[in-house]
């Protein structure tokens, strides 16, 4: 019982600590204004090594307490620019972590980021199609002429940028961690994949619901 304990402790300490360096990453590396709206900043790169040691669930609540603190601190956007920056995070953390925690290989690493990177581009995609004539004020016919210029690029190359590094860093980062002893020499998750793909499919139907109530008030000239 201690020994669970205290490896419960110890994987709480690493996960607080790998969300401080994301939060220190998003507001300290960030590049704001490509493209006059959009920034980038590395904070996924942390989150998803993150999930890629502790699991996909712990990587969705780091995500949201990140996205959190930079509402509250950098982001001049609000709880819109919050939901916007938690769905790209949740995203490209949640799908890439939930396919290499199947099994943890390289190669498994390297499709769960590319799928990551696939599914955050579409996600963006269309919730810039939504919410930014609301934000911005333009027709969404304007938001569809940004979509190749603009919006497809930056969130591509975000996405391989995000990918490139966390093959890059992974191993340092883990390596780091077992010799501080915050985790342990194998992590076994194997007993939480149930619960992870029970959480991500919630997560994800209630965002492909929100997105369709969303298209639905657009097409009915709601919103």
């Amino acid at each position: 019982m201690k020994n669970k304990t205290s490896e419960r402790i110890k994987s709480i300490s690493a996960m607080a600590m790998l969300t401080a360096l994301a939060v220190a990453a998003d507001i300290f590396l960030r590049i704001p204004n490509i493209g006059g709206f959009l920034t980038y900043e590395p904070k996924d790169v942390i989150l998803t090594i993150g999930a890629f040691i502790f699991g996909a669930v712990p990587g969705l609540v780091m995500s949201l307490i990140v996205c959190l603190i930079e509402m509250m601190t950098v982001s001049t956007t609000g709880p819109i620019g919050l939901l916007m920056n938690f769905f790209a995070s949740a995203s490209f953390v949640g799908v890439a972590a939930v396919i290499y925690q199947r099994k943890k290989t390289m190669s498994r690493a390297i499709i769960g980021l590319f799928s990551g990177s696939a599914a955050m581009l579409v996600v963006m995609l269309l919730w810039n199609y939504i919410i930014t004539p609301v934000f911005m004020g333009v027709p969404r016919e304007a938001v569809l002429e940004m979509f190749l210029p603009v919006l497809i690029p930056f969130n591509g190359l975000k996405a391989l940028l995000n990918t490139a590094v966390v093959l890059l860093l992974y191993k340092g980062v883990v390596t780091a961690l077992r010799k501080s002893g915050l985790i342990s020499a194998r992590e076994n998750n194997d007993g939480a994949h149930k619960k992870t793909n029970t959480v991500i499919a919630v997560v994800v139907s209630a965002v492909a619901v929100m997105t369709l109530l969303l298209v639905l008030l657009i097409f009915a000239g709601i919103i």
